[in-house]
């Protein structure tokens, strides 16, 4: 009896062990295909990364091909022995401007650098060089030349940066880049706007002196060439030059210099035509007033003050689109020469009427003893014109024009026939002495002043242009 009781005991309990058993397994394989499956999930990643890693380390084809990783680029070609030759040559493609304020001038122009260097030779069945754009200047060794007393420069990038590395199978390399930079030149005014300017553009290593690096001009005199069409609105550009030199530096040593040499000779006709006519023209016309009667004192004084306002004027507009330099320039010469006739054209009619009016008083105390009525007469008619009369055939002109009305009223109603005859010689003695009269009127000064004035003028222009042509 209890073995049957045991028997249907382990009957009942044998179907729960087996269900027991399998959902246990079935759990087990459920975390065994989790675990599988993000084991390969992590498995392609891993893949996934290493082939991105591996294309950054792995050097390119040509670096492969020119071993650049087998080297030490940060060292020049030949480190330890002798100084590297590096060629330049250099094609100007324009003159962009030419500042005397700033006292610079800005240039474009194509820069090419001749080295060799064995670390980048290569192997090549047909012996055809290699050409690169800048990616690959940043991992070998180029030289380091700048541009002594350089401003502002920079290298030209449109469409893309315009840098050109060119490396031949026997390690030759040509290195050339399009480059504007504005530097200074040393201007001297002097003889300014009928001078001749000479500026130079100099190329010098930065870091080596000459016991590491020797700079030369690759071709020599023919290293430099330039585009036929340059022209300048104020210069003609004479001739370009190509030279060399040493420059020393007291910490660094001695270094070499490239020279890029060009003369400039000033277009004169713009500043004869802005400066240099005008005031020529002031100038001859401040000699009109010596032909205008000197009791004209409005027009003469008027035309004296209009000619050397004009002169100022001139000046400082050319004094405007100048350096303020401490010393004449040519054209200071010829201005300030200028004004000063115009100046003493003024100063000449002040001393003709300072005599005149001297004169005049001398005239009028003798006429007052010897005669009342004209002594009055002339009295009044420096008070009422503001003119002088320093003749008796003015004061009778002066009472002919009505001036004396009433004492010719009076002689009139004395004797008509007397009147008449009086006027009738008045008449014919104006005509047949008008040239005497004119040049009655004009003082000694304004004669002599006719003559020196534009005399004196044309022989500094004589002097001034042999002089600075």
């Amino acid at each position: 009896m209890v073995l049957v009781m045991k028997l249907l005991l382990l009957i009942c309990l044998c179907p729960t062990a087996v269900l027991h058993s399998s959902q246990s397994q079935h759990h087990h394989l459920n975390r065994r295909q989790q675990f599988s499956s993000l084991r390969k999930h992590n498995s392609k990643r891993e893949i996934k990364m290493r082939k991105i890693d591996s294309t950054k380390v792995r050097p390119l084809k040509s670096e492969q091909l020119l071993r650049i990783e087998d080297h030490d680029f940060a060292l020049r070609p030949g480190f330890g022995g002798s100084p590297i030759p590096v060629g330049i040559d250099v094609q100007v493609e324009s003159i962009d401007s030419i500042s005397e304020v700033d006292m610079d001038f800005t240039m474009t122009l194509y820069l090419r650098h001749y080295w060799k260097d064995e670390r980048l030779s290569f192997h090549s069945n047909k012996n055809e060089s290699m050409t690169f754009d800048g990616r690959l200047i940043k991992k070998i060794w180029v030289p380091d030349i700048f541009f002594v007393h350089s401003k502002r420069s920079f290298i030209h990038d449109t469409t893309v940066e315009n840098v050109m590395l060119r490396v031949y199978p026997d390690g030759n390399v040509l290195f050339s880049l399009r480059i504007t930079v504005s530097a200074m030149c040393f201007m001297d005014f002097s003889r300014f706007p009928l001078d001749t300017q000479n500026c130079s553009l100099e190329l010098e290593s930065y870091a080596y002196n000459e016991d590491d690096l020797m700079l030369y001009w690759k071709h020599g005199n023919k290293s430099l060439s330039t585009d036929e069409h340059i022209s300048l609105s104020q210069f003609f550009i004479e001739e370009f030059s190509a030279s060399s030199g040493l420059a020393f530096y007291s910490s660094t040593g001695w270094y070499n210099r490239l020279f890029i040499n060009f003369a400039l000779r000033r277009h004169i006709f713009f500043f004869v035509l802005q400066s240099y006519f005008p005031a020529m023209l002031m100038v001859m016309l401040s000699w009109v007033s010596f032909w205008i009667d000197r009791r004209a004192v409005p027009a003469r004084v008027s035309l004296g003050i209009t000619t050397v306002l004009t002169m100022s004027t001139i000046m400082t507009g050319v004094s405007a689109s100048m350096p303020q330099v401490s010393y004449i320039k040519a054209v200071d010469v010829y201005l300030w020469t200028s004004f000063l006739f115009v100046f003493l054209s003024v100063i000449e009619y002040a001393a003709v009427n300072y005599l005149t009016t001297t004169e005049e008083r001398k005239q009028l105390k003798k006429r007052g003893k010897a005669s009342g009525m004209y002594s009055i007469d002339a009295v009044q008619a420096m008070a009422f014109d503001g003119c002088f009369h320093d003749t008796d055939l003015d004061m009778d002109l002066t009472a002919f024009s009505g001036r004396c009305e009433e004492n010719e009223t009076r002689a009139r109603a004395a004797s008509v026939s007397n009147v008449d005859t009086a006027l009738i010689k008045r008449k014919r003695s104006l005509k047949g002495s008008m040239g005497r009269i004119i040049l009655q009127k004009n003082h000694v000064i304004d004669k002599y002043s006719r003559i020196i004035f534009p005399s004196v003028y044309i022989v500094f222009n004589f002097f001034y242009w042999g002089l600075y042509i």
